[in-house]
C-alpha cells in the first residue's frame, strides 16, 4: 500500500514537471515567422495586369505566373517599409530616377593672375619654386639685372625679369659662354617670371615658378638699348612660310646657340618651332644627344623657351617627366608638318587680324586659375611682407599694371599662305570650315 502511494506521488510529480516542457515547445513553435508557410497557388485564376505594371489586359498564369502569385501573397505577410499607397499608381517596371547631388559651386574669388600681376616686389621669403610650371608660384624671387656684359632684358614694363636663383645663374653663365665660346653677340632676354611667379595677366600659361625664360633668336645689338627701344623693338621671325625656316635668316650660329643652351645639366627642355627643330636635326652632325631636350611646340619661331629642372632637394617643386634619349628627328617632324598644314589652311581662310594700338583695358577672358587651384603655400607667398594685391578690374588700376597691359608683343605674327600657295597646297579653290584658334600652353 505504501509502495503504491509512493509511485502515485512520483507519477504526479513527473506529470507536473512535464507540463512546462510542453509550454516551451508551444512558445518556440509560435515564434517561427508565419512567412515560412507555403501558400499554395490557385490555379486558373487570372492575374490583374495592374499588379504586374502591364496593360489592362489579363492573362492566365503558367508556372512562372503561379510562382509570382505565391511571391505576392508571401510578401503581403511581411511588414512594409513604406506605405503601399505611395506606390499604388506607379508602374512597377519603371526604375525611379536617381537624383545626383549638386556639384559644389566654383570658387568666386578673383582670378589668380590678377592678384599675382598686381604685386611689383618679390616675397621676402627664402627662395624656392613651388608647384608645377603651369600651376605654382615663386618665393624669394631674384631679379636678373636688366643689362649685363652679354645680355639685355627686353619689355621692361612687364616686370617679368624675376626667377629662381638657379635660373638667374644659368642665364648669366649661358650668355657669357655663348659670347666667348660661340661668338654670339649677346642675348636679348624676354620673359622670365613675375616677382612672385604665379599666373600672368597676358601671355604665358607657364613661367609660374621662376624656372622658365624666353630668349630671342635676334642677336643683341652692339650698343645698350634705351628703355624705349626695349619696348618697341620687334624680334625677327626665322620662318619663310608656315612650314619652313628662312635660309637667309637662319645661320649655323643659331644652331650652335641652341646646342650651347641645351648643354647644361640643369636644362630640362627647350621649346622651338617644329620647322626649327627640323633644321637642328639636319645640322646637328654626329653629336646628337642634346637634341633630346629640344622639343617642337607652337609659336616659338622668333624665340626659344628654356625650362630648367627643379633644384635638388626642392620638395615643393613638381618636375616634368624626363624627355628620354630619343633625339626626336624621326617621325615627329612629319607628325608636326601635318598639324602645321591644317593650321596654315585654317589661318589662310579667315581675314587677317586688324592691327590696332593696344588698349590699356584688359580684354574679357575666360576665367582662369584661382588661388584654390594653386598650392596652399602660394597664399603665404602672395600676402607676405604686407602685400595688398588688387584686382585689375578696379576703376583705378596702378600705373605699372596699365603700362604692362599696353606692352607691345615681342615678335611678328606668323606668316600666312597667299592664295596661290594655298591653292598649290590643297589643290582646290574652296576650303572647309576653319579650325578654331589655338591657345597653346607655353
Amino acid at each position: 500500500m505504501c509502495l503504491t502511494l509512493i509511485l502515485a506521488s512520483w507519477a504526479a510529480v513527473a506529470a507536473e514537471q512535464a507540463k512546462p516542457t510542453k509550454k516551451v515547445s508551444a512558445v518556440k513553435h509560435a515564434e517561427k515567422p508565419a512567412v515560412t508557410r507555403k501558400v499554395p497557388a490557385r490555379k486558373n485564376k487570372p492575374v490583374v495586369a495592374s499588379q504586374r505594371g502591364e496593360t489592362s489586359k489579363t492573362r492566365k498564369p503558367g508556372k512562372l505566373g503561379a510562382k509570382r502569385a505565391t511571391s505576392i501573397k508571401t510578401a503581403a505577410l511581411k511588414p512594409a517599409t513604406k506605405p503601399i499607397e505611395e506606390h499604388a499608381d506607379q508602374p512597377k517596371n519603371i526604375t525611379p530616377a536617381v537624383v545626383k547631388p549638386e556639384k559644389p559651386a566654383p570658387s568666386k574669388g578673383p582670378p589668380a593672375n590678377e592678384l599675382f600681376g598686381s604685386v611689383s616686389l618679390p616675397a621676402p621669403l627664402a627662395s624656392r619654386s613651388i608647384g608645377f610650371y603651369t600651376r605654382g608660384c615663386l618665393a624669394g624671387g631674384v631679379a636678373l639685372p636688366i643689362t649685363g656684359e652679354a645680355w639685355q632684358v627686353m619689355r621692361l614694363s612687364r616686370n617679368r625679369n624675376w626667377g629662381n636663383p638657379r635660373l638667374i645663374d644659368y642665364i648669366e653663365r649661358f650668355a657669357s659662354d655663348a659670347r666667348t665660346l660661340d661668338h654670339w653677340p649677346g642675348l636679348l632676354i624676354g620673359d622670365l617670371s613675375q616677382p612672385r611667379g604665379g599666373p600672368m595677366l597676358t601671355g604665358h600659361t607657364s613661367h609660374q615658378i621662376g624656372l622658365d625664360v624666353d630668349i630671342w633668336l635676334t642677336p643683341m645689338p652692339d650698343h645698350t638699348l634705351t628703355p624705349e627701344e626695349r619696348e618697341t623693338m620687334t624680334a625677327e621671325s626665322m620662318l619663310k612660310d608656315p612650314f619652313t625656316v628662312d635660309p637667309d635668316k637662319w645661320t649655323p650660329l643659331h644652331t650652335k646657340l641652341i646646342k650651347r643652351a641645351a648643354s647644361y645639366p640643369e636644362v630640362d627642355r627647350i621649346f622651338v618651332h617644329p620647322a626649327i627643330k627640323k633644321v637642328l636635326c639636319e645640322q646637328a652632325g654626329d653629336d646628337r644627344a642634346w637634341l633630346a631636350k629640344v622639343r617642337p611646340w607652337w609659336n616659338h619661331y622668333y624665340h626659344f623657351h628654356v625650362r630648367l629642372s627643379c633644384p635638388p632637394g626642392a620638395g615643393d617643386c613638381k618636375p616634368q617627366k624626363p624627355v628620354g634619349d630619343d633625339d626626336g628627328c624621326g617621325q615627329e617632324p612629319a607628325n608636326w608638318y601635318a598639324k602645321l598644314r591644317k593650321a596654315a589652311i585654317a589661318a589662310a581662310t579667315v581675314p587677317p587680324p586688324t592691327v590696332t594700338p593696344r588698349t590699356v583695358t584688359p580684354p574679357i577672358r575666360k576665367r582662369g586659375l584661382t588661388m584654390d587651384d594653386l598650392p596652399v603655400q602660394c597664399i603665404t607667398v602672395l600676402t607676405s611682407g604686407g602685400s595688398e594685391p588688387v584686382s585689375i578690374n578696379s576703376d583705378a588700376m596702378p600705373a605699372p599694371i596699365l603700362k604692362m597691359l599696353a606692352s607691345k608683343e615681342a615678335g611678328p605674327p606668323l606668316p600666312r599662305l597667299d592664295p596661290a600657295a594655298l591653292r598649290a597646297l590643297i589643290g582646290v579653290r574652296e576650303v572647309g570650315m576653319p579650325l578654331p584658334d589655338r591657345n597653346p600652353n607655353r
